[in-house]
């Protein structure tokens, strides 16, 4: 097998990652758009349901994530991203034979332990295919698996809820199985890349530091922190919005055709979102190229944006105005996907790249996906002391939004910090080829 893949093969591995994203989304995202079904069959309070969309996924999620990363530094990436696939897929099957709470969080727990291999396997994947003038296109490209998965949750939803009825049990085992289908499929097409193939051009064998040096190494480059701090306030903000948005809407206006409402959904997150991602990597890209500093910027600037229109979005006295606002606001949300997942690669050090994938999502998914729906769904409560419940989920999410806030602030500290680490980078690199 060649070190260096040629351009065929490698836009072909690089959709094939972004579809495999696309699934870990769909079965993250369901919950959400089911949420006033499951909370209805199982008899779940905002909190539970908060929990069970964040915290109980998240902490395994994000724990399991570092092992499996020290891992796939040293072992197939393909393998364990195929085993991973395979394990979340059967446990979003299992989604649906629940009948508690309990059961119900033991199966998303298992879901978020599968859900762990899929990103850092997939990262160190991309990045030993693209240079690092590419990298931020091809991870903005990988990125799109968000809205493609979040789109594709939503048609799934419309194309099997059958005739004015929502079979939710029914999605989640039907989703599950095509999962488990698509591992095979991951195993048997794709190919292992040579580590570090883009950096040296004698495709020296990388040798794999101690985990404790990984994290030392990563504690050293602040602009890759202030990254990692700004893309999970920014997405506390977005998990928050996903987990409640239906139940939201469904109050809101009782008499709107929940069929349409999650067409609608999916043809936003598969047009605004996907096309802020792209749009926004390859802005970052060219921008980036005169100043680097503008991998931090442009993050700062889109998020300052989505403020308003969060808040917005829930204030409007219509739904199709709450979906405007939401199209509005997926558009600039999406945008700092690529540059995000660029500086965790490029500024690690190649032989720990899946290492600074796992730690990233780690704080990531802790703060965001583990805090923004929990948080939410705790403070929802918190106001239906004394307000309707519309009311209280208008209260809690604005309250909610102000995360971005420190989002924009991190961001700002990234565009300060990075130049040097983007120099430093380079260097280690070429200390590493040397020393190989």
């Amino acid at each position: 097998m060649s070190t260096t893949p040629n351009k065929r093969y490698r836009t072909f591995a690089l959709l094939l990652l972004t579809v495999i994203y696309g699934f870990n989304f769909i079965d993250r995202q369901i919950v959400g758009i089911l949420a006033p079904f499951i909370q209805a069959d199982l008899d779940l309070t905002n909190t539970q349901l908060g929990l069970l969309i964040g915290l109980a996924f998240a902490t395994f999620y994000t724990v399991v994530a570092i092992p499996i990363a020290w891992l796939a530094d040293r072992y197939s990436r393909v393998n364990i991203l195929a085993i991973a696939l395979a394990t979340w897929s059967a446990f979003t099957a299992l989604t649906g034979l629940a009948n508690n709470f309990l059961q119900i969080g033991l199966a998303r727990m298992g879901v978020g332990i599968g859900e762990a291999g899929g990103s850092p396997s997939s990262h160190s994947i991309i990045s030993d295919m693209y240079a690092k003038e590419e990298r931020a296109g091809a991870l903005g490209v990988y990125s799109m698996g968000i809205p493609i998965g979040i789109m594709a949750a939503y048609f799934a939803t419309a194309s099997l809820m059958g005739e004015g009825e929502v079979d939710w049990r029914r999605i989640f085992i039907i989703l599950g199985i095509t999962g488990v289908v698509l591992a095979g499929i991951v195993k048997l097409v794709l190919k292992e890349p040579k580590r570090g193939a883009m950096e040296f051009e004698d495709h020296a064998s990388i040798k794999q530091p101690p985990f404790k040096e990984s994290l030392k190494q990563l504690l050293k480059i602040p602009a890759w922190w202030f990254m990692a701090f700004g893309i999970a306030f920014g997405s506390f903000v977005s998990y928050a919005f996903s987990a409640f948005q239906t139940k939201y809407v469904v109050m809101l206006d009782p008499s709107f055709d929940f069929k349409t409402l999650v067409i609608v959904l999916g043809i936003i997150n598969g047009t605004t979102y996907a096309g802020g991602a792209f749009i926004g990597a390859r802005i970052t890209d060219a921008w980036g190229a005169k100043n680097i500093r503008a991998y931090g910027w442009l993050p700062a600037i889109t998020i300052g944006i989505c403020l308003p229109l969060a808040i917005g979005s829930f204030w409007v006295p219509t739904v199709w105005l709450h979906l405007a606002a939401t199209t509005a606001l997926l558009l600039f949300l999406g945008a700092y996907l690529g540059p995000c997942f660029a500086i965790a690669q490029t500024l690690a050090p190649i032989n720990m790249r899946a290492m600074s994938t796992a730690l990233f999502f780690f704080i990531l998914n802790m703060i965001a996906l583990g805090g923004g729906p929990t948080f939410s769904g705790w403070l929802i409560d918190v106001f239906k002391g004394g307000n309707p419940e519309l009311e209280s989920i208008r209260y809690a999410m604005s309250v909610t939004s102000a995360f971005f806030i420190p989002s924009i602030i991190s961001f700002l500290f990234v565009s300060k910090y990075l130049p040097k680490d983007w120099t430093d980078a380079e260097q280690r690199n070429r200390d590493l080829a040397k020393a190989q």
